[in-house]
């Protein structure tokens, strides 16, 4: 494949996506920049299964552990930095080369983003202490009175319903019509695409050993650092893989191996819907089954 100055890694949880940045970055002098939703926030470094602190020396890591988990990061104001870091290491004629598990990330850097007015904070918090008012059930159906199109939104997918209240309220104008507008992309040089997606049996396996490594690692601690902080449960960090089953052990509701084994699954399945999104989602993408093959493709070119 021809070689860009720019290039994204995508690929599930444990499949050798941030091994594959870190070989292509020193073999081209490029800088990585994250692409995984939950990798932004500091804090949870082995939860998140960050690039370690040796790796992040000796190669230029951005948008790692940049944010609190007080903080929830849309894909909208990700691609933002993300397009700001780029321009940044372009300047130094340099690659950037982007990695993380988040497909929507890189969609909206391909796709451009829905032309949404600025929400004032007022409203934002408006949104808050409506849902907290009426409750989960309620609200939704608020939401989908103004926006039927919202009824695809799960009960429980309280980020989402948030932002269509709240661009309802701010606009006038339901979410779904902003959806449909045309968009522009964020990113228009041309762009060195990869997707490293092992076979299921050898990425399972490696989820369930992921998972082992993070209860064995120093997670735990790390999530009672996070629970002390007393967040709002409906923040994304408090939803990162990891999080729940971790925080379930803190609270004695189940033991560190029954909390092993609930983690080595959701890993797995989270993985699953991950490689189902990327394929549908992605499906022009050339795949490899390791990073060894991934990254070759890339520098070789």
């Amino acid at each position: 494949m021809g070689q860009a100055d720019i290039i994204f890694i995508a690929g599930p949880t444990a499949s050798g996506k941030s091994a594959t940045a870190l070989r292509i970055a020193d073999a081209l002098g490029g800088e990585i920049v994250n692409a995984d939703a939950m990798q932004i926030y500091d804090g949870l470094r082995i939860v998140t299964a960050r690039p370690s602190i040796s790796d992040e020396a000796r190669i230029p890591h951005h948008l790692y552990g940049v944010l609190t988990g007080a903080d929830a990061c849309s894909a909208g104001r990700w691609g933002q930095m993300a397009v700001d870091c780029i321009k940044d290491i372009r300047a130094r004629t340099k690659p950037a080369i982007l990695v993380g598990g988040t497909g929507l990330y890189f969609k909206t850097l391909l796709d451009g983003l829905s032309p949404i007015p600025e929400i004032p904070a007022s409203i934002r918090d408006a949104a808050r202490a409506r849902w907290e008012a009426l409750g989960a059930a309620a609200f939704r159906e608020e939401v989908i009175a103004h926006d039927p199109a919202m009824m695809r939104l799960p009960e429980g997918d309280t980020q989402r319903l948030l932002r269509a209240w709240e661009v309802f309220e701010g606009t006038g104008k339901p979410l779904s019509t902003f959806q449909r507008a045309p968009r522009a992309p964020l990113v228009t040089d041309p762009v060195t695409k990869i997707a490293v997606l092992p076979n299921r049996e050898a990425l399972y396996a490696s989820c369930d050993a992921r998972a082992m490594q993070m209860m064995s690692s120093g997670a735990v601690e790390e999530v009672r650092e996070l629970m002390e902080l007393n967040l709002d449960p409906s923040l994304p960090v408090m939803k990162a893989l990891g999080v729940p089953e971790i925080m379930s052990l803190l609270r004695g509701e189940r033991s560190q191996s029954e909390a092993a084994e609930l983690l080595q699954r959701n890993t797995r399945r989270f993985a699953k819907r991950q490689m189902t999104w990327l394929r549908h989602q992605m499906s022009d993408w050339p795949c490899f089954e390791n990073a060894a093959l991934a990254s070759d493709a890339v520098i070789d070119n």
